[in-house]
């Protein structure tokens, strides 16, 4: 790796976690609306190499790890261990992804702002899955898991990618891509 992307890289990690302690809302079991915290990482995947990009998004997913931890109370090993990868090594790991799925798109506006959506989701999906297999114990009585889950990661999670899709669209002409 070039010492310029991993200064870059570096740099917005940092970023990225300072946003992610600038918060709109934050849900009692983890998860909170952020000052688009994960934008930093979605524009290293659309400006250095596929290398770059996911180095820089699981040294945040284990930096967001270390410093706010939200583990659920696992009563096993491999349930301890689960938790750390969907909702942190995973969840953040596949913001890297972002550039991969902008190049096919003609117009790279709407290739990032896709893009930014799709890695959200994917994000999104972990933390669901997730919610089913390890925090189901939190789920109302009475309520299904997978409803529970669904509602809970997307009460957040929807407003973080929209707040995502519309900044890296709105920023977008100043970035300069390798797409």
């Amino acid at each position: 790796m070039k010492t310029n992307n991993i200064t870059k890289g570096a740099m917005m990690a940092a970023l990225a976690t300072i946003l992610s302690y600038i918060t709109v809302y934050t849900l009692p079991n983890g998860g909170s609306i952020t000052a688009a915290s994960m934008v930093p990482i979605i524009i290293i995947a659309l400006t250095c190499d596929f290398k770059t990009a996911i180095m820089t998004s699981m040294t945040y997913s284990v930096v967001q790890l270390l410093i706010k931890p939200q583990l659920p109370p696992a009563q096993e090993f491999a349930a301890f261990i689960a938790a750390i990868l969907l909702d942190y090594i995973i969840a953040f790991s596949v913001l890297g992804l972002a550039g991969m799925f902008a190049k096919p798109f003609k117009n790279k506006k709407i290739g990032a702002s896709v893009s930014t959506a799709i890695v959200v989701f994917l994000r999104f999906i972990c933390h669901f899955i997730s919610g089913i297999l390890i925090w189901y114990t939190y789920a109302p009585e009475g309520t299904p898991v997978w409803l529970y889950s669904l509602t809970y990661n997307g009460s957040y999670m929807l407003v973080e990618g929209i707040i995502s899709v519309i900044v890296i669209a709105f920023i977008y002409d100043s970035i300069k891509t390798k797409l």
